[in-house]
């Protein structure tokens, strides 16, 4: 008799069962209670294919999208490139049997039998050099076309491209874009802030005269109009102007303490917070509290910009918030008092804060730290009391130039900062913003002269950072030149004078798009439309009810008409009281109602002549007088009237006199 086995419910303890299984699978799982014991554990795919089925299952029941998710296919990178071999090899064996061809007709058989062998042979034997080409499958054949696109994308390369391996060829004097010069007018005073965007779509001029110029050159024709002009700070010059590294956006450093921001169509951004002019400590103030000398943006950081001022503070703020700069930097002369930073600028790769002070000094400061000790200081750079102008680093950061009131250009080696490595020496400033700046591959140094007594052209003066000579001088015009910039996009010279023009120098071949978009452009008139109109005239005190309405459209033109009963040819109306002259029907008019009441007349036909009315009755009254007769028959029974030659009574107000 076999026992019956243990269950609990669904549950049921057969140890015999549980005994087999376990014996046969002794590896594979431990004992335990029959069914109720551990599965065996399975591979770890098998578990992976099983997870990614119910991963599938579960986003075709929410997404309703089958073969969701499957995974991208494996591909053997070493037969791909065993393959491309192949294919180069094949192909560049065609090729050659096609150029053997070819020759075949102007050779001899013999001659290319020999060429053929070891051709091919060493196509056959060397299949690296192929690899060294770079070669990875055929090339497809070019078209003409495509040939003519890719060497206008060469023609409209940058000048850093252009000037990579033909301008070891070509000598510094022709490397200055200076065939062909367009003139723009600013106004008639001196232009001393110039900036173009990073792209050179637009330029950006200021001047004493309060005003912010803004051109663009793929809008202007050759009159070289700008198509804006605004004063953003009122009465106050313009002294520095620089378009953000992205370009959408100009900082705008005026004579005022507060500095502005402006997008690129000339409205207004943010400003700057004014500080408290009474506080001493001018790192407790939220702002400058004199009037600005220069500002700059930071090359990387897009918010960031910097603003130098007379109360010897240089100040960095960000433009999410304009109410309080971001830090305060107080350059210090020889004793530890205070002096004006009259230049500032950051470095080209941004790590460093670079100014020009009163006292003739250079001092610098690590951007990525605090701003309590410089990092580089000069104090006899320049001389003393005099106003450092400008202050440029080359793009390689490897020198550094600087301008001063001196009358002096100074070149400095940034590896060796104690002594200047060249002076330019009678350059003769005017003005506290004559700039300096190198060319786009740092081969030259440049800047521009003001006008000495006896002098009658103002000149830009360029020389070789190598040798220090002199390469080239360009006559600018008979007023002195203030700022100058080489857009390394655009190779364009932009050159700003006392005169209130500003110039630009362009070579023909080498420098793209910018003035060369405008001088093609020719000025179309407007088809002027010939138009009848009626003149009005205006009568500046007349009364609003005699006024003429200037009438814009004509269907109210016409509805005014309308109501004119001479222009309608309106018929006349039934009269119900009397108006414009004419009188109603008997009775409805006041009079006639009380003459028909009084019984003392028939009907009264209003519409006929009163005075023939009148004198109908005229007999009748004379032998029957009825109203004034009566009442003068006793008392005056013949009438008397006063003759024209007698006088009449006197006047009762007529005062008597005795």
């Amino acid at each position: 008799m076999s026992k019956k086995p243990i269950s609990f419910g669904k549950i049921s303890l057969n140890f015999t069962k549980a005994k087999e299984f376990n014996d046969k699978n002794e590896k594979k799982s431990p004992a335990g209670f029959g069914t109720f014991g551990r599965t065996p554990i399975q591979e770890q795919k098998e578990i992976e294919e099983i997870a990614d089925d119910l991963e599938s299952q579960h986003v075709e029941q929410v997404m309703g999208i089958k073969n969701f998710g499957k995974k991208a296919k494996n591909f053997n990178l070493d037969e791909l490139v065993e393959q491309a071999k192949k294919t180069a090899q094949e192909a560049n064996k065609k090729r050659l049997e096609a150029e053997l061809n070819a020759d075949r007709n102007s050779s001899s058989d013999d001659q290319v039998g020999n060429t053929i062998g070891p051709t091919l042979a060493n196509v056959d034997q060397n299949p690296s050099k192929d690899d060294d080409e770079g070669l990875i499958g055929p090339l497809p054949p070019m078209s003409p076309d495509a040939s003519k696109e890719q060497e206008e994308d060469k023609e409209e390369d940058s000048y850093d491209e252009l000037s990579g391996s033909d301008d070891e060829e070509i000598s510094l004097v022709n490397r200055i874009p200076n065939t062909h010069e367009v003139e723009m007018h600013h106004g008639s005073k001196a232009v001393i802030a110039l900036a173009a965007d990073p792209s050179g779509a637009r330029l950006a001029t200021g001047s004493i005269d309060y005003d912010v110029s803004f051109w663009d050159f793929a809008g202007m024709d050759s009159s070289m109009r700008s198509f804006r002009t605004l004063q953003p700070c009122e009465n106050h010059p313009i002294k520095a102007l620089q378009y953000s590294a992205t370009g959408d956006s100009i900082l705008v450093v005026s004579g005022s303490a507060q500095a502005k921001v402006l997008d690129r169509d000339g409205f207004e951004v943010l400003e700057c917070v004014k500080g408290d002019q009474y506080i001493t400590d001018m790192a407790k103030t939220k702002g400058h509290t004199a009037s600005l000398n220069s500002g700059c943006w930071h090359p990387h950081i897009r918010e960031e910009f910097m603003t130098c001022s007379q109360d010897g503070t240089l100040r960095l703020w960000l433009t999410e918030n304009p109410k309080q700069q971001k830090s305060v930097i107080k350059p210090r002369q020889q004793g530890g008092l205070k002096t004006n930073p009259t230049a500032c600028t950051f470095s080209r790769d941004g790590n460093t804060v670079a100014c020009g002070c009163f006292d003739g000094s250079i001092q610098m400061w690590d951007h990525r730290k605090n701003f309590v000790n410089t990092t580089t200081l000069l104090r006899d750079a320049h001389q003393k009391q005099t106003e450092i102008t400008s202050i440029a680093y080359s793009y390689l950061r490897q020198h550094l130039a600087t301008r001063s009131n001196d009358d002096t250009l100074k070149l400095w080696d940034l590896r060796n900062f104690k002594k200047p490595i060249k002076v330019f020496a009678d350059l003769f400033s005017r003005y506290e913003q004559t700039d300096c700046a190198f060319s786009p591959d740092d081969s030259m140094v440049f800047t521009g002269e003001s006008l000495q007594r006896g002098q009658e052209v103002g000149k830009l003066i360029f020389w070789d950072t190598k040798t220090f000579e002199q390469v080239n001088t360009i006559e600018v015009s008979s007023s002195h030149v203030i700022k100058a910039m080489w857009h390394p996009k655009l190779n364009q010279i932009f050159v700003g004078c006392g005169n209130g023009v500003v110039k630009c120098y362009y070579d023909k071949k080498r420098s793209l798009r910018g003035a060369k978009l405008c001088i093609i452009k020719t000025h179309r008139k407007k088809d002027t439309i010939e138009v009848v109109s009626t003149q009005q005239i205006i009568t500046p005190h007349a009364l609003p009810l005699f006024r003429q309405e200037k009438l814009r459209t004509s269907k109210k033109k016409m509805e005014k008409e309308r109501l004119d009963p001479v222009k309608s040819h309106r018929p006349d109306l039934p009269i119900t009281s009397g108006q414009g002259g004419r009188v109603a029907a008997s009775g409805s008019t006041l009079s006639s109602f009380v003459i028909r009441n009084l019984g003392l007349s028939k009907r009264v036909n209003d519409e006929q002549d009163p005075r023939e009315a009148i004198l109908k009755y005229a007999k009748d009254a004379e032998e029957n007088p009825f109203w004034v007769a009566p009442a003068y028959k006793k008392t005056q029974p013949k009438p008397i009237f006063q003759g024209s030659d007698e006088e009449g009574p006197s006047d009762p107000k007529k005062s008597k006199t005795s």
